[in-house]
């Protein structure tokens, strides 16, 4: 299967973007405002949800990039910016209204983008791995 590319353009392609991303871990250290770029820049470890049993009976991850253009402002809520090492689980992106989206983690952490429109990236960088560790989540 092909290294994923995916862009975003209005929330509707950022549904699809989050849902491949859904459940990446990326360190603290590897989230990245370069603002005089306006750009907003993830290195992932994407579980790939889009292979499933058809494909393979084993379970892959993948490096990935996530890159947001035009962003004006960076919020953050609950983030260890003093921990750089430290594991955050990438839940869902969501525009929640026009200019700004959040990146929402687990344990109630979050990123807000202030953009000055949706123009996000996502792309498979390197070989995937195997894992044996399939995400999942309680049912509430």
């Amino acid at each position: 299967m092909a290294p994923l590319r995916l862009s975003a353009l209005d929330a509707d392609d950022l549904a699809v973007v989050s849902a491949a991303v859904q459940d990446a871990l990326v360190a603290v250290r590897d989230c990245a405002w370069l603002k005089d770029e306006g750009r907003f820049v993830l290195l992932l470890n994407r579980f790939r949800w889009e292979t499933g049993p058809v494909e393979t009976t084993e379970h892959s991850r993948t490096h990935s990039a996530l890159v947001f253009n035009e962003v004006t402002a960076v919020r953050h809520h609950e983030i260890p910016l003093g921990e750089p090492d430290r594991m955050l689980e990438l839940l869902a992106v969501v525009q929640e209204a026009p200019g700004s989206v959040t990146l929402r983690f687990a344990a109630g952490r979050a990123i807000r983008l202030e953009i000055g429109r949706l123009a996000c990236h996502l792309g498979d960088v390197g070989e995937p791995w195997a894992t044996p560790w399939k995400p999942a989540h309680p049912v509430e």
